[in-house]
């Protein structure tokens, strides 16, 4: 496959002239190292995503970068002896966009060892529409379960459930057997939702949280995307033996709790780094994703797609709160 001399790149910039991103011309040999190219089919939105297009978070380690922290798309030139010219592939966090080059490139050079390729019963579109959120919400179940979840033990909470992680976790979750409580300040969705297969549908501007260290188990379970208090609430409501999985701080980085729930109903609080996941755990949980886990709708979850050019926009919009579902970037191709 031709690689041609420079091609478009959304790259982010943090220098004398201040904090910036912009689409750029780029050279393959201006970009982090690697020993497989990859021409980028898609790519998508995810909330570090706009962190780090806007400053607005610290995400990027060095500078300038390329940013999206999520790939698919077909080999175009490898030197690895585990992927060849054409072979489909995905990639998801593992550096990009953080301290490396990331998706947001019509090519990019990318570490074989973290390659994974595209699995059975995924396309490259679809695969992109899980991204990041997708696989975090997985790898969520997957924590849960080996934990000791069960779906007769009671019925799940996510939080933040109009967004990424949270709309493809109630429609994962559903289909693997759990009942679903999905819990949104997005009043408007909840026709959405349980259409997504949330059996109940919780306002969170009308949810209370007790004060007490402990309170009445409400959920035998939760995966929550919003941290801070919503998350020290959680911890008070959940069933003897049941799990939270936490995977997001869009409501704050603080936890006030007590040990009290931890210690008298033996609940367990499990992080979610789906960035510095195994690689074996990676590639196996990318492979449910593709058959038995692969959510049902994955077409009413993505919203209308953007090109390069349009992801400003959709950072603020993001970070403003008006997102619904996942993003997806298509990287058209001026030269095949």
């Amino acid at each position: 496959m031709t690689i041609p001399s420079t091609f478009k790149a959304f790259r982010i910039f943090d220098d004398e002239d201040g904090y910036r991103a912009r689409v750029v011309e780029q050279r393959l040999d201006e970009q982090s190292d690697g020993d497989v190219v990859v021409k980028v089919a898609y790519s998508s939105v995810n909330y570090k995503d706009a962190l780090a297009g806007t400053g607005k978070g610290k995400i990027l380690r060095n500078f300038p970068l390329n940013g999206g922290i999520d790939l698919a798309g077909h080999v175009a030139q490898s030197g690895s002896d585990r992927f060849k010219e054409g072979d489909p592939v995905v990639m998801t966090g593992c550096g990009l966009s953080e301290s490396r080059d990331g998706g947001y490139s019509e090519y990019l050079r990318v570490p074989s060892q973290w390659l994974v390729p595209l699995p059975d019963g995924l396309d490259l579109r679809e695969a992109m529409i899980l991204g990041t959120a997708g696989f975090t919400a997985a790898l969520s179940l997957y924590r849960m379960e080996a934990n000791g979840q069960r779906p007769e033990m009671g019925p799940i909470c996510v939080t933040g459930a109009t967004g990424g992680v949270g709309s493809i976790a109630v429609d994962l979750f559903s289909r693997a057997g759990y009942e679903v409580t999905a819990i949104s300040g997005k009043l408007e969705e909840f026709e959405w939702l349980h259409e997504l297969g949330a059996s109940q549908c919780i306002s969170r501007h009308e949810l209370y949280w007790p004060e007490t260290p402990m309170a009445s188990a409400m959920f035998a379970g939760a995966l929550d995307n919003v941290g801070g208090d919503t998350l020290a609430g959680l911890t008070r409501v959940i069933k003897p033996w049941g799990s939270i999985a936490s995977c997001g701080l869009a409501g704050g980085v603080g936890l006030h709790t007590t040990v009290m729930p931890f210690i008298i109903r033996g609940i367990s609080l499990l992080g979610i780094n789906s960035a510095g996941c195994p690689y074996p755990l990676r590639q196996e949980l990318w492979t449910r994703l593709g058959g038995a886990w692969k959510p049902a709708h994955l077409d009413s979850i993505a919203a209308s797609p953007v090109t390069l050019e349009g992801l400003p926009a959709v950072f603020e919009r993001l970070l403003a709160g008006g997102g619904r579902g996942r993003v997806l970037v298509e990287v058209p191709h001026e030269t095949s």
